[in-house]
């Protein structure tokens, strides 16, 4: 076991930083600040980072195919032009829930954008319950609903072979797993391969690693924990200098660190004294263990 070594790379002081990805060809880390309404952009060389206001909380950030990015918007998916800052609306969601908005989202290994609601917090973690819905936006810019009910939809990602869709729904304090079908993008048999434990607290955001077990940030509980989501056991627990951990993913060179997003929203003064880099971006290095690069949206 290399040594972990955990370094606030970015004090961006973020309200809820979320959506860590990496784009390997600009050496970027890209994340977003959903109640800030930013997208921003950390390049690993220069340290410089660029940030792109939009109308609405921005939930998700993923690449695209044909260049730019997409993002989950309010209850939109958008496309955005990174260079002169323009957002174009692909799709809208929830209609009739004006309370709404998108959480995270990730694009799946055929390029769909997958993306779930829930109802705007009254403060973190506090909201009207069974509001949201998990959806993808499909390459040709049709959107299937896959099921409602939903509380606060979170992390997710694919298996290895595709064939497991893993999702988060935070307040039921559980990682669940679907059988997926790549070709149409159906999700099915739905059972749960962890439940966390009362100190990890919230379940967030999610990734996989190149040996196919699970990374997931643990709100309030400042740590991500490695996960077999064959055998149902936890593998590793890496403790972070702050609480409100929201999400991580694989970066840098051959993809060997990880990134956490984390958040200082709902933090009293005292809180912030004793973590003065809360809302800021971890890189964790000596995991030894890579991560996969990151799918782009194919419409």
């Amino acid at each position: 076991m290399s040594s972990i070594k955990i370094e606030c790379v970015l004090r961006e002081n973020c309200r809820c930083g979320e959506s860590p990805v990496w784009e390997e060809a600009s050496n970027s880390l890209l994340f977003v600040d959903i109640p800030a309404k930013k997208v921003c952009r950390w390049d690993s060389l220069s340290k410089q980072v660029e940030r792109v206001p939009v109308d609405a909380p921005v939930s998700s950030v993923a690449l695209r195919k044909l260049g730019g990015y997409v993002a989950t918007i309010g209850t939109k998916f958008c496309a955005l032009n990174w260079e002169d800052q323009s957002v174009f609306v692909l799709a809208m969601v929830d209609k009739d829930k004006t309370n709404n908005r998108f959480n995270d989202g990730k694009v799946d290994p055929a390029g769909r954008y997958f993306a779930g609601t829930m109802a705007e917090e009254t403060a973190p973690a506090v909201l009207e319950r069974h509001q949201g819905s998990l959806y993808s936006l499909f390459p040709d810019h049709n959107v299937k609903k896959y099921f409602d009910q939903v509380d606060i939809s979170n992390g997710l990602d694919w298996s290895l072979d595709h064939k497991i869709f893993y999702y988060i729904d935070s307040l039921s304090y559980s990682v669940d797993a679907f059988d997926y079908d790549l070709q149409t993008g159906q999700i099915s048999n739905r059972r749960i391969v962890y439940k966390l434990e009362k100190d990890e607290q919230i379940p967030d955001g999610m990734c996989i690693d190149a040996e196919g077990k699970l990374w997931v940030a643990c709100y309030n509980g400042g740590r991500v924990i490695r996960l077999d989501p064959e055998t149902g056991k936890r593998l590793q627990t890496v403790k972070l200098p702050v609480d409100k951990t929201t999400s991580c993913c694989f970066g840098g060179k051959d993809y060997c660190e990880m990134y956490v997003t984390s958040a200082r929203d709902g933090m009293n003064a005292d809180g912030l004294l004793r973590q003065p880099d809360a809302g800021g971006i971890f890189k964790i290095t000596g995991l030894g263990v890579k991560g996969i690069a990151p799918y782009s949206y194919a419409g």
